[in-house]
């Protein structure tokens, strides 16, 4: 059995003692300053972004078409070996209704973030991103959704160069 410590050696500090001095203590503030690549796939990804478009990186031995790109196909750990535009529209496949904001506050309006399935890309592939012009109570599983695009002049390469996406208003016979 081990024997519980009753008597602690030295002294407790409080917030008074650094405050008022009585315990050394250094500031410092570090100039740190951060880079770093965002890699070949999701650089080239990025750039695409920027111009419009939603690029795929492709798998010639399994023929998987994957979105966001990648530099090997997980499948069969073969590096990827081709590019391949897909398209801006996709379905449903999961969905989030949050009233959660980034900082854990409450919302009074809901964030409606979805995994969409991109058209073109191969099965179980595509984005997580924003839905707008839709409600909350009217997403469905499966679908159609279409990107809305930041105008040109305002895109900086970024996955938010989408604004989000929108429900695809099917023809009525």
């Amino acid at each position: 059995m081990s024997e519980k410590i009753k008597d602690y050696r030295g002294e407790a500090l409080k917030s008074a003692d650094f405050k008022e001095g009585r315990v050394p203590t250094e500031k410092c503030r570090p100039k740190a300053k951060f880079a770093w690549s965002a890699g070949i796939a999701i650089g080239r990804f990025l750039e695409e972004l920027k111009k419009g478009k939603i690029i795929a990186s492709t798998c010639s031995k399994c023929g998987r078409i994957m979105v966001p790109p990648r530099i090997y196909c997980e499948n069969c750990f073969k590096p990827t070996d081709g590019w391949k535009y897909v398209k801006d529209t996709g379905t449903i496949n999961t969905y989030s209704v949050s009233y959660l904001a980034a900082d854990a506050s409450r919302l009074k309006e809901p964030i409606l973030v979805a995994i969409i399935d991109l058209d073109g890309a191969s099965k179980n592939m595509g984005l997580i991103h924003k839905l707008g012009e839709v409600d909350k109570d009217e997403i469905k599983f499966g679908m159609k959704v279409k990107a809305v695009w930041k105008p040109k002049e305002e895109r900086v390469g970024a996955i938010t160069d989408i604004k989000y996406f929108k429900p695809i208003k099917e023809a009525t016979p």
